[in-house]
């Protein structure tokens, strides 16, 4: 980490010795006073705001809070050497004009939530980092801070800038150039007046969440801010009420999304702490929600597993984000409003989507996953979905994002080849999957999952069934897949289907000599066994998107085969050889 300091001088714009404020609240006010609060409460986001702003409070931040999470050596240690990276994409700094720049989108994103601030800080002091930060914010006040962009001026990025910004002010405010220093406070200034009136615009889930932050933030780091602070705590509660489900999982049903929120409410909490405040109870209780939902979608090893167009997050990243929300909880076993099931027993971990994908509104990427299922023993993953849809690097062909969100890339049941929900091109989901039935029962013997959906019903007269059992010692899973009539075929004749089962990294498949059974090795020297009653099994490529977003050649499993009028039923069989 880098040296940080929260005693900067005025010079700096932050003066020292002014961390010991009045917390919020009007305890001890006079009614004079407290008839001034009510009425800065009323006038906020109105002409009387800004009116009474002018002139009233000096340019300067009150304190400077800590970042609670470290930043990626990689990208912090190419900053350092004149390259910014991100997912595999890397730009030079020198003769970056940010006026013309076009990356892919989620470069962009990286650059101008100004995220880089972070890595930077994990791998340089003060002296060295600082020159590099001034430089970019140099670069991006010339092409953004006096003209509004559509990108680099959406309320999500305004709050994530302002988060970073703030953390980071030794990075950004270490310059003895009086005329650049107030360009960045102006700036500051002027970003959490927009956030203040578009927060609301952000897309649900973590953008909205992120704007909210940022405009708490502002209210606490900058002069004046206690009305804004208010105004923000009612947003950024409204934000979590439509991002997050009843069992702390957000709404786009993405654990990476979740992740996120999470990382974004413990870098909040530090601009409390900068104030000697402490965070919201209504904060403080989402934190205590989502912490074990987000445990519910990790493996043995910690890592998350791979919904929703999300990778699969290294447990170390998950461990940092986690022990900073000072939240202690164990995995949620059960979430049907989440939506994924949890089975645990011995060092295998059985993780099952079984629940409808998540509405198009929340959510661009979404994938057509439902009755998917991953499984790991100890620290190797076995059977895994693709995943990665929104965390791939950009250098991959746009039609291969694309087909990480369809049924086929995950371990389910396809039906005709096609999807169970529909995939749109825009990266909404269409018709599909509209309901999901569970049951799920506990015995010292096993643990038994079964859903059936309807996502086959309407286009192929078919609800497609599975039943899970895992055993009390976690060696063996049998597995049922069952197509079940419901409602009128519109295609005549058998109906071809495949279940697929792809395989982690590194896990080698062979077929058996009769052709319905294979032998999985798997680093490490585990040894898994597959058997089938189906109609035929192959051994197919497949790839895997790891925690860098970059493609891993990998393997999959597949059954083959037709449902006749009456349907169809396959059984299966994964059970550990040694």
């Amino acid at each position: 980490m880098s040296e940080r300091t929260d005693d900067l001088s005025t010079a700096d714009g932050i003066d020292e010795g002014k961390r010991l404020v009045r917390v919020g609240g009007d305890k001890g006010l006079s009614l004079a006073e407290r008839l001034t609060d009510r009425f800065h409460r009323l006038t906020w986001r109105t002409p009387i705001h800004g009116f009474r702003l002018k002139g009233r409070y000096p340019l300067k931040l009150i304190a400077v809070p800590d970042d609670p999470l470290f930043g990626d050596v990689a990208r912090g240690q190419a900053l350092l050497d004149g390259h910014l990276l991100y997912r595999g994409e890397s730009h030079q700094i020198a003769g970056l004009d940010l006026r013309s720049f076009s990356p892919s989108p989620a470069f962009a994103e990286y650059l101008h939530s100004f995220a880089w601030l972070r890595d930077l800080s994990s791998v340089a002091t003060r002296a060295q980092g600082a020159p590099i930060a001034e430089d970019l914010m140099e670069r991006w006040l010339a092409a953004h801070a006096d003209r509004i962009t559509a990108l680099a001026w959406r309320p999500d990025l305004w709050g994530r800038r302002i988060l970073f910004w703030t953390s980071h002010a030794p990075l950004i405010l270490s310059s003895t150039d009086l005329v650049y220093r107030s360009k960045v406070l102006n700036a500051l200034a002027r970003g959490a007046r927009h956030v203040d009136s578009s927060a609301d615009k952000a897309s649900p889930g973590p953008n909205r969440v992120a704007a909210w932050c940022g405009v708490i933030a502002a209210g606490l780091l900058i002069p004046g801010g206690d009305p804004r602070k208010a105004f923000g705590e009612a947003g950024l509660a409204r934000a979590l009420g439509t991002a997050l489900s009843a069992d702390g999982g957000v709404v786009s049903r993405s654990p990476e999304a979740l992740l996120e929120t999470i990382g974004l409410i413990v870098t909040l909490r530090e601009s409390y702490a900068a104030r000697r405040q402490d965070l919201p109870g209504f904060a403080q209780e989402a934190l205590s929600r989502m912490v074990p939902a987000l445990l519910g979608t990790c493996h043995a090893d910690r890592g998350l597993a791979s919904w929703q167009g999300g990778g699969p997050v290294p447990a170390d990243r998950v461990a940092q984000v986690i022990e900073a929300s000072g939240v202690r909880a164990r995995p949620l076993r059960q979430a049907r409003d989440w939506g994924y099931q949890r089975l645990v027993a011995g060092t295998t971990v059985l993780l099952v989507d079984a629940a409808p994908p998540p509405i198009a509104r929340v959510l661009e990427g979404g994938c057509a996953s439902t009755l998917a299922f991953e499984l790991s023993d100890g620290p190797s993953r076995i059977v895994v979905n693709c995943g990665g849809a929104r965390s791939a690097v950009p250098a991959l062909p746009r039609g291969l994002i694309e087909g990480l969100r369809t049924t086929a890339a995950h371990s389910t049941l396809t039906l005709a080849d096609t999807n169970s929900t529909a995939v749109h091109a825009d990266g909404t989901l269409g018709r599909g999957v509209a309901e999901v039935e569970l049951t799920r029962q506990e015995s010292e013997n096993a643990s038994r999952i079964e859903a059936s959906h309807d996502g086959y019903v309407r286009r192929h007269g078919f609800v497609h069934r599975r039943q899970l059992i895992l055993t009390a010692d976690g060696k063996e899973l049998r597995g049922e897949d069952v197509l079940l009539p419901k409602g009128r075929r519109r295609q005549p004749g058998p109906s071809p289907f495949a279940i697929r089962f792809h395989l982690g990294q590194a896990v080698e498949a062979s077929l058996t000599a009769d052709g319905l059974g294979a032998v999985l090795r798997v680093p490490g020297g585990a040894m898994w066994q597959f058997r089938t009653r189906g109609e035929s099994l192959t051994i197919e490529e497949s790839l895997w998107i790891d925690g860098e977003g970059r493609p891993i050649a990998t393997q999959q499993l597949v059954i083959g085969g037709a449902a006749e009028a009456g349907g169809a039923t396959v059984g299966w069989l994964l059970k550990r050889a040694r």
